[in-house]
């Protein structure tokens, strides 16, 4: 296994060291991330959480239209004819062959027949196959069923790490995860890039990638502090250095995946890789930066692993 490692046995990277700077720097990705939130659904002083994010049709409700045309099209032309013709914003991808469009469209920005006026031309002309209307009252009990979503993995999360560690570890790892989460959101309310239900299944997936990377850390400095007799720092920043060749494998092969998945997906899926890539970077660096400092920052020991009092004894004869 040793050419998998990409970092020498016995590294003794000081990440501890930045523990406060990296905390600090978490902090204020976290801040930003909620004050944009904030800003956003606020406009014009009044309150509209449906301005938080630029939510798609998926929660705002719409025209969900599908064509068949003659001979196969360019999905970035088709796009280019329906802003032309006024209805901005379509969304617009391919179905099985570039022969059959999926065009999707909010509510109140155009129809099924101005669609395929704005689609069909002399020499190509496109048929509709089927069009269906989302109202805004699906959108809204998707955007609750996801937030209900969110928050089931979250007291999920919190009862296995529970169980797994003890309750210092669960604290510190749904920080961490939060984090994530969080600035993830973050980033699609400052870009304005489009919020979807791909897009939630993205941050649930980080959510989960998160946790785990965090997992493995923690689980050897638990070893290190049953087998190691050292300071907590020095404790933490053995087991970081002791991860960290599997933690930056695992990361890298998951980037490239949704990187592949992001370039060659299509517009449909480019929301789900955008968000989980990075998320894994976010994630990656939460796993090293901000999980152990953390703990560290709670005052974790050797006593929080260990039975009470009356297994004082046996703590004492252990290395």
């Amino acid at each position: 296994m040793k050419p998998f490692n990409l970092f020498p046995y016995g590294s003794n990277i000081q990440f501890m060291r930045f523990g406060w700077l990296s905390l600090s720097v978490a902090a204020l990705l976290t801040l930003l991330s909620l004050g944009t939130m904030v800003v956003n659904s606020f406009p014009g002083g009044q309150f509209d959480p449906a301005r938080t994010f630029n939510y798609a049709l998926d929660f705002t409700g719409g025209t969900v239209t599908e064509l068949h045309l003659s001979k196969p099209a360019d999905v970035d032309v088709v796009r280019s004819r329906l802003d032309a013709a006024g209805l901005k914003g379509a969304q617009v991808q391919s179905i099985g062959s570039r022969t059959d469009l999926l065009v999707r469209l909010q509510t109140g920005h155009g129809t099924a027949d101005e669609i395929l006026n704005a689609v069909s031309t002399p020499d190509n002309p496109a048929k509709v196959t089927k069009s269906d209307f989302v109202g805004p009252q699906v959108g809204r009990d998707l955007a609750i069923n996801g937030l209900y979503a969110v928050l089931f993995v979250i007291i999920g999360l919190i009862v296995y790490v529970s169980a797994r560690f003890e309750f210092k570890f669960a604290v510190a790892a749904i920080i961490a995860t939060l984090h994530d989460v969080i600035v993830v959101g973050g980033w699609f309310a400052i870009t304005g890039h489009e919020f979807d239900l791909n897009v939630l299944a993205g941050i649930l997936a980080v959510m989960g990638f998160s946790i785990n990377d965090t997992i493995v850390v923690f689980d050897r400095v638990r070893e290190n502090f049953r087998g190691m007799r050292a300071p907590p720092r020095e404790i933490m920043n053995a087991a970081i250095n002791q991860t960290l060749s599997r933690t930056v494998i695992t990361s890298f092969v998951a980037f490239l995946s949704m990187f592949a998945l992001y370039v060659f997906g299509g517009d449909s899926l480019r929301g789900l890789a955008e968000s989980q890539i990075i998320g894994v970077v976010i994630g990656t660096l939460s796993s090293i930066l901000i999980g152990c400092p953390m703990l560290l920052w709670m005052g974790v020991s050797k006593q929080d692993l260990m039975p009470k009092a009356k297994d004082e004894e046996a703590l004492a004869r252990r290395p």
